[in-house]
């Protein structure tokens, strides 16, 4: 009896429905947390899984795969500002065609002006975006929209829609506007990178399209980075593996186990101005390299621009300028002095073929003035090779007669061949054919080798000899050329001054007897004509020089 009227009396006073609607609101509080943690963990997995490198359909996609499981969502879109207006840039599911802008007069743009997130419930069938796309009206029956922010301006906003009318309380409409700023910053930082990444790769195409070697040096001698142009043949000793970072420039560049001598790096670092230098590789190569100082923040040094351009064919040409510019004048020189020298002769020779005509026959006197005949004769023939020679302006290309051209310039320096009791030899083939060419310019190359052969026997104390020859051969390729060769017995070429010999201004000889220019000169004429010139020799036994030139049509 007494348990009933205690019963009774709880029921009266509402103790039961007071516990009962505690534990109901206990229940739903934790319902709440467990829920709000979960749209916490989301929001932090999704800000974790988002990688710098990911384009905004790629972010948009990734969150559309967890979002369902906060808030209803069947679709999520991303519009942003560009050049003011409004436009879609991506979406999931992908139910619209195409990017149009979104019309001025649609409540998105309620968004943007205000800054305020919105709920439309239901969404309204007559929005000018709706209507321009009836597949969303279709699919989505409730829409939140939130701003973006990016550095306090609104620059976008996210749609979250759901098929479901009521889905989006003002709980719902927090979080979606948190993982709007989550989502804006996210977007931002892939902006961001993507600027810097093409900036990177507009600047790689850049340093890897110019034509010359650069190299970037750090203070410590290690080429940081280079566009691996180096010419084939800058160190044949070097390092020609592909790896071109981190290794030492005096190694990867000239073969070096030391760095350079009088390296310019130490200048720059001492002057912080650009060096510029000229230098000569063992190979050959002739280049221009300068050297430009990289500042960091600090304004301090931190690398070297070292930049290469390759003037060896440019150093020939001019070299060939200036030789034929020199030889331009000598000729000039050379044909006023011929033509005062041709109007004695002409006299000299005229009186003594007078003379001879009126001395009888048998008389000691003939035989004197015949001697002077004939060497006024030769005088002038001498003369005339002389005049032929001068006409440095004239580079005709004719039919040619390699045996001519040699007894031409036999004959011009002859004198100066014999003074020095040097024996000349001549083996010239009677039957080569004549080739397109320029005798003048391969005069100029006959006389380079008889020269050079002729200083090359200055201090040899056995006897002097040259021999001239011209013979007919066939190439490699199957064709015929014609071989001109110089050969001495004089003192011969040391084999490590060998690839140097057509070098621009190298020279085994004293400042006053050469240039050092007319070997590459003679080069440059023989390649001109398509041919080349060999080089065999000898220390302490000779020199043999040889001229290649094909001939055409054989």
């Amino acid at each position: 009896m007494f348990n009933e009227k205690e019963k009774l009396i709880e029921i009266l006073t509402g103790v039961n429905s007071s516990k009962l609607n505690y534990y109901i609101e206990l229940k739903k509080r934790n319902k709440e947390i467990v829920k709000q943690n979960n749209r916490l963990e989301i929001i932090y997995q999704l800000v974790r899984d988002i990688n710098i490198d990911m384009s905004i359909e790629d972010i948009i996609k990734r969150v559309f795969g967890k979002l369902p499981l906060a808030v209803p969502c069947d679709f999520l879109g991303l519009a942003l500002l560009r050049e003011g207006e409004l436009c879609m840039t991506a979406m999931m599911p992908q139910i619209l065609y195409g990017y149009p802008p979104i019309p001025r007069e649609s409540v998105l743009w309620q968004c943007i002006e205000s800054g305020d997130a919105h709920v439309y419930d239901p969404v309204s069938k007559d929005d000018p975006f709706i209507l321009e796309n009836p597949a969303l009206s279709d699919q989505i029956s409730s829409l939140a929209v939130v701003p973006l922010f990016v550095r306090s301006q609104v620059n976008g906003v996210l749609l979250v829609g759901s098929g479901m009318l009521s889905a989006y309380s003002r709980a719902e409409l927090s979080f979606i506007q948190q993982l709007a700023d989550h989502l804006a910053i996210c977007i931002q930082n892939a902006r961001l990178y993507e600027q810097v990444s093409q900036a990177k790769r507009e600047w790689e195409a850049t340093f890897n399209a110019v034509a010359e070697p650069i190299v970037l040096i750090d203070t410590n001698y290690n080429i940081l980075r280079s566009n691996n142009r180096f010419p084939l043949d800058l160190n044949p000793a070097g390092d020609s593996g592909d790896n071109q970072n981190h290794s030492k420039c005096f190694q990867k560049l000239w073969g070096r186990t030391e760095k350079c001598e009088n390296c310019p790096m130490n200048e720059i670092a001492r002057t912080g101005k650009p060096v510029y230098e000229r230098v000569q590789s063992d190979t050959g190569l002739i280049l221009d390299i300068c050297y430009y100082p990289v500042y960091n923040e600090k304004n301090e040094i931190f690398a070297i621009i070292h930049h290469m351009k390759d003037i060896t064919e440019q150093v020939k040409m001019e070299v060939q300028l200036v030789q034929s510019a020199k030889l331009a004048a000598i000729g000039e020189m050379a044909a006023g002095v011929a033509h005062e020298l041709n109007n004695p002769m002409t006299v000299i020779i005229g009186t003594a073929q007078l003379m001879l005509r009126e001395t009888e026959e048998g008389k000691a006197e003939c035989e004197l003035l015949n001697d002077i005949v004939n060497c006024g004769l030769r005088c002038k023939k001498i003369i005339q090779n002389l005049l032929t020679f001068s006409r440095q302006d004239q580079y005709p290309l004719a039919l040619t007669d390699i045996n001519e051209e040699v007894e031409r310039v036999l004959s011009l320096i002859q004198y100066q061949i014999n003074r020095n009791n040097i024996e000349i030899t001549q083996n010239l083939c009677p039957d080569l054919p004549r080739f397109t060419a320029n005798g003048h310019q391969l005069q100029q190359v006959l006389i380079n080798f008889l020269l050079n052969a002729r200083d090359a026997l200055d201090t040899v104390e056995r006897e002097k000899k040259i021999e001239v020859q011209t013979r007919l051969d066939t190439g490699s390729n199957g064709k015929k050329q014609i071989v001109v060769t110089v050969k001495d017995n004089g003192i011969g070429i040391a084999p490590e001054n060998l690839p140097k010999i057509f070098n621009p201004f190298y020279t085994s000889k004293e400042a006053t007897r050469g240039t050092g220019l007319g070997l590459s000169v003679s080069l440059g004429i023989a390649e001109a004509h398509g041919g080349t010139i060999t080089v065999e020799s000898v220390p302490g036994e000779g020199s043999t020089f040889s001229m290649v030139l094909p001939v055409e049509n054989s």
